[in-house]
């Protein structure tokens, strides 16, 4: 149950300025001499809105995509003040978005108001990477199956284009605390959340599924070994080129 290209998507979350550009050229440059792998990668940059144009315009890589983090669900122009829409985003020049991330959801976002936005962000022909997970309270009532199918249920429509929309299991107690759960576990919750959206929408596609969660380039060698996994959704690790080339060698070795 697993798909052959391998995802690599840095979340930067509030972070960068017009100089790091530098960190994607870097991260360019690896995956130019990368040849081996290069055609098993997708590589996926999530910046903050500023930066969207300036680097979708300054680097023309066939390895690395830029994307956003979040939009507003309203499809068109209006009394929306601070917000973005989908529109303005692809217009920008992203492909990807991050949508339903935890901290967003912590924020106010609900499953119902992410269904909107990922139907706003299919209209613009932009693919989804979206996130579920689980509390520590959660995780520890046993809750952790019903959470995750909940959320895809509520968020995802049936009349949504799978194709388009990558899954991302973040469990919230394990976001920037260097703790992840257990291989076993992994394998488990992974495989659930394939059958169960194979089963939801009665397809035979087989769904993309990313881990997220203190994903850094010590801890890659072991969740490596979970073929169930496609690929990573990396926080802080991304921010630096180093740290992030080192987790997509490190998977490899």
């Amino acid at each position: 149950m697993t798909n052959k290209l391998k995802y690599f998507i840095g979340n930067w979350k509030m972070y960068g300025d017009f100089s790091s550009l530098k960190i994607i050229h870097q991260i360019q440059h690896f995956c130019i001499g990368f040849k081996k792998y290069n055609k098993k990668n997708k590589i996926i940059l999530c910046v903050p809105n500023t930066l969207i144009y300036f680097y979708a315009t300054k680097i023309k890589s066939k390895f690395i995509s830029i994307g956003a983090q979040n939009c507003h669900h309203h499809q068109s122009n209006g009394p929306f003040t601070g917000s973005v829409s989908a529109s303005m985003l692809k217009k920008s020049g992203a492909k990807y978005i991050i949508l339903g991330h935890s901290e967003n959801r912590s924020e106010g976002d609900t499953n119902q108001s992410i269904k909107r936005k990922i139907g706003s962000a299919l209209s613009q022909k932009l693919i989804i990477i979206f996130c579920i997970g689980e509390t520590f309270n959660e995780k520890k009532e046993g809750k952790t199956f019903s959470v995750l199918r909940k959320q895809i249920r509520s968020s995802i429509d049936k009349k949504y284009n799978l194709n388009k929309i990558i899954i991302a299991y973040e469990p919230l107690w394990s976001i920037g605390t260097g703790k992840i759960p257990k291989v076993k576990e992994l394998k488990k919750i992974f495989k659930f959340i394939k059958n169960e959206i194979k089963k939801i929408f009665k397809t035979r596609y087989l769904p993309i599924v990313l881990y997220g969660g203190s994903v850094n380039q010590n801890n890659i060698r072991m969740l490596s070994t979970i073929s169930e996994i496609d690929g990573f959704l990396i926080g802080g690790a991304s921010k630096s080129s180093k740290k992030f080339i080192d987790i997509i060698k490190n998977y490899y070795k």
